[in-house]
C-alpha cells in the first residue's frame, strides 16, 4: 500500500532558500573545493594572516603547518614548516595529510592552488584584501571551518573597532581642509614606503590622513631621498621589522631627512608589526597609528 502525503508549497520554497544558502557557504566565490562535508580537523595555513586569524578562531591545535612567515601568535613558529608565500612545497603540504589548506589571493600564486586542486587537496582561497573586506572574509572562513559562531563575534569585534577608531580621524586634521602629509617607511636603506592597496594605506585613509605614496605603481614602492625632502611630510612612521631594532637601522636615513618637517618637529614614530598584515591585530594597529599621528 502506498502512503501519498500532502506537503505544503512553502516547504519547497525554505528547501530553495536552504540550497542557496549552502551553495554560497561552501562554494564562496568559488574559492572553496567541492566535497567538504564535515569540519576540517587538519588545517595547512599559507599566509601569516590567514594563520594570525585561525588562532584567534581557536584552531590552533588544529594548525597542522605554516610558512616561514607565521611568526604570530609565538605557537605559530613552532608549527611544522612548508615554506614561504609565493614558493611553498607542495610537496611538504601533502605530506602533512590536511583536510583542508587555506591561502589568500594576496600574496599565494593561483599556479599553487590549482595543483594542490588537481590532488584533490581542498582548499579555500581567501579574496579578502582590503581593510573593509577583513569582517566579512573572517565570517566567511568561519563557515567553510565549522566555527561559525566564533568566526561572527571575532568580526563584529574588528567591525565596530575600526568604526570607533575612524572617530578618532580629528586628531589628524592640523587644518580643517588640510590632511597631515604621512610617509610610511617600511625599509629605510634602500629606502621602501607603504603604498596603494595595502592595510597601511586603508589605515591612513580612515584616519584621514594623506599618504604621500598612495598614488605609487606598486604596493610597496622604492623611494629616493631626494623625492621624500621634496614631499616634505608632516609625519613619519616606521614599521617594526622581526628582530631587529629599527630606530638603529633608521638611525641614518633620519640623519638625511633632517630638514623635513617631521624630523624637524619630533614628528616621527616607531610602530609594531600589526597593520602589516590583513588579520585580527589590525584594531591594535588603527589605534597605535592615531596616537602617532596626534
Amino acid at each position: 500500500m502506498r502512503l501519498f502525503l500532502s506537503v505544503p508549497d512553502n516547504v519547497f520554497e525554505h528547501m530553495k532558500d536552504l540550497l542557496i544558502i549552502t551553495a554560497l557557504v561552501f562554494g564562496i566565490s568559488s574559492s572553496v573545493s567541492a566535497g567538504i562535508t564535515s569540519p576540517p580537523k587538519r588545517i595547512v595555513s599559507l599566509a601569516p594572516n590567514m594563520t594570525e586569524i585561525l588562532f584567534a578562531l581557536g584552531l590552533g591545535d588544529n594548525i597542522v603547518g605554516v610558512t616561514t612567515f607565521c611568526d604570530y601568535p609565538r605557537e605559530a613558529k613552532k608549527k611544522p614548516k612548508i615554506g614561504g608565500m609565493s614558493d611553498p612545497s607542495l610537496e611538504a603540504v601533502v605530506s602533512l595529510k590536511p583536510d583542508i589548506v587555506v591561502m589568500t589571493t594576496d600574496g599565494n600564486p593561483k599556479e599553487f592552488e590549482e595543483r594542490l586542486r588537481s590532488l584533490k587537496v581542498q582548499t579555500y582561497v581567501s579574496q579578502a584584501r582590503r581593510l573593509e573586506d577583513l569582517p566579512q572574509g573572517i565570517r566567511e572562513l568561519g563557515a567553510v571551518l565549522g566555527v561559525q559562531e566564533r568566526a561572527d563575534a571575532l568580526a563584529n569585534k574588528i567591525a565596530a573597532g575600526i568604526r570607533n577608531s575612524s572617530g578618532q580621524k580629528s586628531a589628524l586634521r592640523s587644518h580643517p581642509s588640510t590632511p597631515k602629509k604621512i610617509l610610511f617607511i617600511v625599509w629605510p636603506e634602500p629606502l621602501i614606503v607603504a603604498g596603494p592597496d595595502t592595510v597601511i594605506n586603508d589605515a591612513i585613509a580612515l584616519l584621514q590622513g594623506e599618504n604621500l605614496a598612495a598614488t605609487a605603481k606598486t604596493a610597496y614602492p622604492k623611494y629616493s631621498i631626494e623625492e621624500a625632502i621634496r614631499q616634505a611630510p608632516d609625519i613619519i612612521l616606521i614599521g617594526n621589522a622581526s628582530g631587529m631594532d629599527m630606530q638603529v637601522i633608521s638611525h641614518g636615513i633620519l640623519q638625511r631627512l633632517a630638514a623635513v618637517p617631521a624630523v624637524k618637529n619630533g614628528k616621527v614614530c616607531f610602530m609594531s608589526d600589526s597593520l602589516y598584515r590583513l588579520g585580527p591585530r589590525v584594531v591594535k594597529g588603527i589605534e597605535e597609528l592615531a596616537e602617532c599621528l596626534k
